[in-house]
């Protein structure tokens, strides 16, 4: 026997009226229980499947964490703050003084980075072993230079 194709109206019609619409009991087919939950529930167990399918990277970890033994944590020293300090401290004769520019030895003073906010007002040679673009050109504008110690 030949499949026909037939020709009737929508069940959105000819169930109108009847309260469940052919899905038994009212719950079957209104909340949230059909869903397998609300949300993000279920994505780690029944609905494993969809997860795997169109959020594969939604569990599980990304990216390397590294030790924090091993980061680099840089004491840093902006210009204004090192301005001060000179002030205070070439009046008791802690730095040396050469062609008329005072040497300040940052890693000395506890410093690893010079920083390049505020002004510098004294022509200064700075050793340090990390300095900033915009703290080096500043330096060089007051009449100083900046050495760095690491080697580049």
């Amino acid at each position: 026997m030949k499949n026909l194709v037939v020709r009737r109206e929508k069940k959105r019609k000819y169930l109108r009226g009847w309260r469940s619409h052919s899905w038994g009991r009212t719950g079957q087919h209104r909340r949230s229980g059909r869903k397998g939950g609300r949300g993000h529930v279920g994505y780690h167990k029944h609905k494993w499947s969809w997860t795997l399918k169109y959020e594969p990277k939604m569990y599980g970890k990304h990216g390397f964490t590294r030790p924090p033994e091993i980061v680099v944590k840089h004491k840093c020293i902006n210009l204004d703050r090192l301005n001060e300090m000179i002030s205070e401290l070439v009046d008791k004769g802690f730095f040396e003084k050469i062609d008329n520019k005072i040497l300040v030895n940052l890693p000395e003073l506890g410093y690893t980075k010079l920083l390049g906010r505020g002004k510098i007002t004294r022509p200064l040679l700075i050793k340090t072993l990390y300095a900033s673009k915009i703290a080096i050109e500043k330096v060089e504008q007051a009449g100083g230079r900046v050495e760095l110690l690491r080697g580049e």
